[in-house]
């Protein structure tokens, strides 16, 4: 996924840093608390996407003594950044604004250029998050949306969906804010919409940060790419039995595998080392993802004696 994560990622960050300055540019003119939030909101979101730009470089540094696996999950870590980032200054900022102004409410001036202002963001946000879903359709295959969070492993994509669907969402509540301060002469109701904006806001980060969690912590490798591993393991002619199949995600394009198994007592040492090179090439060849591979031979006395307990 990494191939179409950056274009959407380079598209939502210019986005967001237009549309920035205008809200915070009509925030400042018309004192609205709505519009200052979703001006906090696009600052945040501008961060959050060279933060997975940053993840995305860092990744690509190959392996070293320090780390022999490579960088792979530095993505996952700026990925859960940016869901706090989200949770702590977004949600944070906007609930504050709204609290200040539902506590002591301010009237706004100039509606106008709110409404222009927050039109033009629907557009261009509407127009970013478009581009971003057609990319997620196209990454996630078969799998439901659903399904393709769940079980996709490269978070930096369907993190700029989630983002850019909470600006959507946030900007439709900031219209309606300000259209029922307009209408009813009540600025309560635009520090209301600045509180819902952070209730979006922390609601996404929590989302966010707990489908990243699993990745950053050692996620294994999709179910039927595990029960593909298995299938060719048993297929082996050497191998007797296969005991544990155990993978883990070390980026979104590295699985990390390790078989354990028990070898046929009659196989020699040779026959063993063609065995082990075979099924190396072959899931490697079915899975591109798969970078190393470990196979452990279980001893036949540490078996029987486990099999018998």
């Amino acid at each position: 996924m990494s191939a179409e994560s950056k274009p959407v990622i380079y598209a939502a960050m210019a986005g967001n840093l237009l549309i920035a300055i205008t809200k915070f540019i009509a925030g400042g003119i018309t004192g609205s608390s709505a519009m200052l939030s979703e001006g906090i909101h696009s600052v945040v979101d501008t961060g959050n996407q060279v933060l997975l730009l940053l993840g995305m470089k860092r990744a690509q540094r190959p392996p070293d003594a320090q780390f022999p696996f490579g960088y792979g999950k530095e993505v996952y870590f700026w990925s859960f950044v940016v869901a706090m980032l989200i949770f702590s200054i977004g949600a944070g900022v906007s609930l504050f604004e709204g609290i200040s102004h539902v506590l002591n409410p301010e009237p706004m001036t100039s509606p106008m250029i709110n409404y222009i202002v927050l039109g033009l963001g629907i557009l261009f946000e509407g127009a970013s998050w478009a581009f971003a879903l057609h990319q997620f359709r196209k990454a996630k295959g078969k799998w439901s949306y659903v399904q393709a969070v769940r079980r996709g492993k490269d978070p930096s994509l369907f993190m700029v969906v989630f983002e850019d669907s909470a600006a959507l969402l946030g900007l439709v509540v900031a219209m309606a804010g300000v259209a029922l301060s307009q209408w009813t002469g009540n600025p309560v109701f635009d520090g209301a919409a600045s509180i819902v904006i952070g209730l979006i806001l922390a609601g996404t980060a929590v989302w966010l940060a707990t489908e990243t969690k699993g990745l950053l912590i050692g996620e294994s490798a999709n179910s039927n790419v595990v029960s593909r591993i298995r299938e060719l393991a048993e297929k082996a002619p050497l191998i007797e039995r296969v005991h544990e199949v155990l993978t883990m995600h070390m980026g979104p394009d590295f699985v990390l595998v390790n078989i354990s198994v028990r070898f046929k007592r009659e196989a020699s040492a040779s026959e063993i080392e063609g065995c082990i090179a075979d099924l190396d090439r072959q899931m490697k060849a079915e899975h591109e993802s798969i970078k190393r591979m470990f196979i452990e031979a279980e001893s036949y006395r540490g078996v029987d004696s486990r099999d018998e307990r």
